[in-house]
């Protein structure tokens, strides 16, 4: 193969399973030269061209990039997708109403007729994966700028990805790993008609909520079902009546087997991304800046959010989704700062890059080379550390905290054609504001974003300097004596922004003079003006920074040729494996590799909506009615096992030696909530809802057998 492949097997040759087979998210074209060993020692029955090929019907043709968040998989010949629960949320939510609230009730497709549409969602195939580093890295040469390395490199990808579309209905995407060194080319298919075919309640596909969010043990039966549907001559196609089922390349057996500690596990999905190579600075930032923010930030709003959806049922269907993956990331800040502090992953870093700095020390050609790589990171964090604090408060607080100025910030293109004057454009424009409204305010409380933005306003006051406030907040200021929570009352009877109905009739007949002066509009337009200011700031200190990751990349690469290195995470497919496995979070504390039915029951709280559990699950246990897929009176609902995952990995597979599935991955542990920066060979897990539970949810509570017996199950 090319450069790549023969500086990872250079590197890799030593292999000596001094680091442990089951971290690392392993790039699929690499695995017959780097991993087939090892998976085989494990329990893998697969050949690497079983997993990965780009001639014949191969596992990764049964992955989809689900929505372009999450990983789904295929499991019949009719199309059929399980996903996470979480993943498929927001489209659950879409089509709940207080009438028929599909995010309490469930929902469940008997015929194909009665599936649900999802605008704007697809599901991402993967075609294939080519090495393009030696195209790529030969355009490139040490006198060249930063931005002349990006432009060219930009330049040289655009050539590849038309040259490896062209005549095809395919997508393409070069991507750089390991700090930028190296590039792979992926081509890609997609399908736009992705149907909901069913989910189960809230009780059981969001089981423990925040609260058990992260945590071990876990009795969440975190799936639903979808379908992709293509054109009548299989192609990719947007919805239409006329659309059929897809039948795919390859689809995975389901396994009901069962699981025992030990067996081997291998997941493939998208794995969002990670920073494993990050340096002490980089803990720095989050530490101190990244992960403080978002905890008091996110935990203001949502308080402020979870409040209202608990007294409404109609608000709690409109922010479910909008909580869910707001509160997601909050918990995630407060599991890794706690963890990075806990396993001193600071100091960890820093014990590198003492050893880093001796390496190159040692030799001039090296230190010439890679002596400034440490320094360039160092400044360049530090230096951009107070535009990245004011950069993320203006996000965190008014350009998505602020539901009325983020949407108001949509007519941007309307007050230019406004100001044109073309009546043509003008039409356009209001007409794609109208079909955007109809969505934001199907899923949008006023009174609720009023009192968000109240306290998001004074939350950024406070904590941002001055010379960082964009100027709507000097205005404020001047002309009401600092007074947010008097402009913002202004804001919601004033602004076009604020209602439907007041929103619609200005698209009817918009006026350039109304929009200047909405002031939920002028405020968008300084937010956005500030943002920009600050984006160019920090801007200042990328070059440098992009310059000391690669060098410190490239480094590390040579002085540790012992080791395996697998590129970051970057929502690019990838393998990881390991084995079905329990563990000791703390001293005198033992968790087992499974969880069961029965803790379902001793979890439940009727007084607390994340523990609630549905009548008919009470009955089924304790009828010990659970079909062909619970075994000596157990039900089993979730597993652990080691493999690498991230962010991304929500919905992959947990694939058997066999290649049949056994589980739906999840989540992570709390832990190892540091385990994107380090990875935790002792603590780390990945949290898998396991198939059996997923069908016995399907054929026993929910009576849809129709849709197991569209899959090709294994006992």
């Amino acid at each position: 193969m090319k450069k790549i492949l023969s500086l990872s097997i250079s590197l890799l040759i030593a292999f000596n399973y001094a680091v442990k087979a089951d971290e690392g998210m392993w790039l699929l074209p690499l695995l017959e030269k780097l991993n087939m060993g090892t998976m085989t020692t494990m329990g893998l029955k697969l050949s690497a061209e079983e997993i990965y090929s780009i001639n014949q019907p191969s596992i990764k043709d049964a992955i989809v990039i689900f929505g372009g968040f999450c990983t789904g998989e295929i499991v019949s010949d009719q199309g059929l997708i399980l996903t996470n629960h979480h993943c498929g949320y927001s489209s659950i939510q879409s089509h709940s109403t207080t009438e028929h609230n599909y995010l309490k009730n469930g929902f469940w497709a008997m015929t194909k007729a009665e599936e649900l549409a999802n605008p704007g969602l697809y599901v991402t195939f993967l075609v294939r994966i080519e090495d393009v580093s030696d195209r790529i890295n030969s355009s490139l040469n040490d006198k060249m700028t930063e931005e002349e390395r990006a432009e060219k490199i930009r330049q040289v990808a655009s050539e590849i990805e038309n040259q490896a579309t062209e005549d095809t209905h395919y997508t393409a995407r070069v991507q750089s790993f390991y700090g930028g060194n190296y590039f792979y080319l992926l081509v890609y298919e997609r399908f736009n008609d992705v149907r909901l075919v069913g989910t189960p309640p809230e009780s059981i596909g969001k089981y423990g909520g925040d609260t058990d969010n992260w945590m071990w043990p876990r009795h969440t039966g975190d799936f639903s079902v979808f379908r992709v549907y293509a054109g009548p001559d299989g192609k990719p196609s947007n919805y239409s009546e006329e659309n059929i089922p897809l039948k795919p390349r390859h689809y995975l057996p389901v396994s009901i087997r069962g699981i025992d500690k030990g067996d081997f596990a291998m997941i493939l999905g998208y794995p969002g991304g990670t920073t494993r190579y990050m340096t002490s600075f980089g803990i720095d930032e989050l530490l101190n800046i990244t992960h403080p923010n978002r905890i008091k930030i996110r935990g203001v709003k949502q308080d402020i959010i979870w409040e209202d959806m608990m007294k409404d049922e109609k608000v709690r269907i409109q922010y479910s989704s909008k909580f869910s993956r707001s509160s997601n990331y909050w918990k995630f800040s407060i599991g890794q700062s706690k963890g990075l502090k806990r396993l001193n992953i600071k100091q960890q870093k820093q014990d590198l890059e003492k050893k880093f700095l001796q390496y190159i020390q040692a030799d001039r050609k090296r230190s010439k080379k890679y002596g400034e790589a440490l320094n360039l990171i160092e400044a360049s964090i530090k230096g951009r550390s107070e535009y990245v604090h004011a950069t993320q408060y203006m996000n965190e607080c008014l350009r998505s905290g602020s539901e009325i100025i983020s949407f108001a910030s949509r007519a941007g293109r309307l007050e230019q054609a406004l100001n044109e004057g073309d009546e043509d454009r003008i039409s356009r424009q209001a007409e794609r504001l109208k079909r955007g409204a109809e969505g934001f305010f199907r899923d949008y409380n006023p009174p609720t974003d009023q009192k968000v933005v109240k306290a998001m306003m004074k939350l950024f006051a406070a904590d941002v300097k001055k010379e960082h406030q964009p100027g709507i907040f000097t205005e404020i200021e001047e002309n009401e004596n600092g007074d947010y929570d008097s402009f913002v009352d202004r804001m919601f009877r004033e602004s076009v922004f604020a209602g439907e109905e007041k929103f619609l009739e200005f698209l009817d007949n918009p006026s350039l003079e109304v929009l200047e002066n909405d002031p939920a509009y002028k405020a968008a337009i300084s937010i956005n003006s500030k943002s920009s200011e600050l984006d160019e700031k920090a801007g200042e200190f990328s070059e440098n920074l992009a310059i000391g990751r690669r060098l410190y990349m490239a480094g590390l690469m040579e002085m540790q040729k012992e080791r395996i290195f697998y590129p970051d995470a970057n929502f690019s497919m990838r393998l990881t494996y390991g084995k079905v496995g329990d563990y000791d979070p703390m001293d005198a504390v033992h968790y087992k590799h499974y969880t069961t039915l029965k803790g379902v029951m001793e979890k439940e709280d009727p007084e607390n909506v994340e523990f609630i559990v549905e009548e008919k699950l009470k009955e089924l246990y304790k009828a010990k009615d659970f079909g062909p897929y619970g075994k000596d009176g157990v039900m089993p609902v979730c597993f652990t096992t080691d493999n690498d995952i991230t962010g991304g990995n929500s919905g992959s597979p947990v694939i058997n030696g066999n290649g049949e599935l056994i589980g739906l991955a999840f989540d992570g542990n709390w832990e190892a909530m540091s385990g994107d920066i380090a990875f935790e060979t002792e603590l780390q897990k990945c949290i898998n809802v396991d198939i059996r539970y997923v069908l016995f949810i399907i054929d026993k509570l929910a009576g849809a057998g129709h849709l197991v017996e569209e899959m090709k199950v294994v006992e």
